[in-house]
């Protein structure tokens, strides 16, 4: 088993395509499927499935995955170690909520690469359970997470702010007379959501659950524009955070409902996983991220 198999399986892995491998690493797409060919053989497993002219992991690619990509980092750590280079290089994979990628995000990374443009930075965005698994996966190197408070025994994590969220509608939603609504209020209506999986949304569902009062329906976006959208045709009432809806509250299009219901408690934290090794540049990230929201709280929220 060599380093160059372990990337160009890596490679293709992430990609799904032995083409892009390719010509991401500088092979010839026949050399990257005879590497993966040479692997399969080594480890008497087959790792891809073609699927028309696509192909995907099989389970066995999938639990190797984790370990090659474990390989491959502890040979970066290792090389660094020996070097003593503490100037961070190399890459780094971030996983976030569409909306903190859209609001928060793009001060800190122009910050980041401000100090340390040598570093390669890619982006990947979920859900809070995605980030969970993909750090554990080692898919991502670090996350940032909206939710409520907590301390998960596999992860490092560092509170960084309080994150205020918002029930908002169309202008000529009926529930606008109110002026404040409660739990109750949501019984019967139709609620636009986040997937499955955020965080904010299990919140609010299990605050209705425990009130008794149950949507119509809901209808589930992965995107934050769609969901503001649909609220503004008057589709139904999201719950979405401050930061992405003040400019529609502001112009109009969106009223905040006012809720008085139980605090939703949504903070944003930043982490990875106890056994990740820091290189410089996810330690220098890992750091910036609390310097920058440390000292920008107050604008931020």
């Amino acid at each position: 088993m060599e380093f160059r198999q372990l990337q160009a399986f890596c490679t293709v892995a992430n990609t799904l395509s032995f083409t892009r491998a390719a010509n991401i690493l500088g092979y010839a797409q026949s050399s990257i499927t005879t590497q993966i060919q040479q692997l399969e053989q080594e480890l008497n497993a087959k790792l891809f499935e073609r699927l028309g002219k696509s192909i995907v992991l099989t389970s066995e690619g999938e639990c190797f995955l984790m370990y090659a990509k474990q390989i491959l980092h502890l040979s970066m750590a290792a090389k660094e170690a020996v070097t003593g280079s503490a100037t961070p290089k190399g890459s780094i994979t971030i996983g976030a909520p569409e909306s903190f990628c859209v609001h928060r995000l793009p001060l800190l990374l122009q910050e980041y690469r401000k100090r340390y443009p040598e570093v390669k930075i890619a982006l990947k965005t979920g859900t809070c359970s995605d980030f969970a698994y993909w750090l554990r996966t080692h898919t991502i190197d670090i996350a940032f997470f909206l939710q409520q408070e907590s301390h998960h025994p596999e992860l490092i994590t560092h509170t960084l702010f309080r994150d205020p969220m918002v029930i908002a509608a169309g202008a000529d939603h009926p529930l606008i007379q109110k002026g404040t609504i409660t739990p109750s209020d949501l019984h019967g209506e139709t609620l636009i959501l986040s997937e499955n999986g955020c965080s904010y949304r299990v919140v609010l569902e299990s605050i209705l659950a425990a009130t008794g009062a149950y949507p119509a329906s809901i209808l589930e976006f992965s995107s934050v524009s769609a969901m503001k959208q649909c609220a503004i045709s008057g589709l139904g009432i999201t719950l979405l955070p401050m930061i992405a809806v003040s400019t529609e509250i502001t112009s109009s299009q969106l009223v905040n409902l006012n809720w008085v219901g139980p605090d939703f408690n949504i903070y944003a934290q930043v982490g990875y996983h106890k056994d990740k090794w820091l290189s410089p540049a996810l330690s220098a990230f890992f750091n910036l991220a609390i310097e920058i929201f440390s000292h920008k709280t107050k604008t931020l929220a």
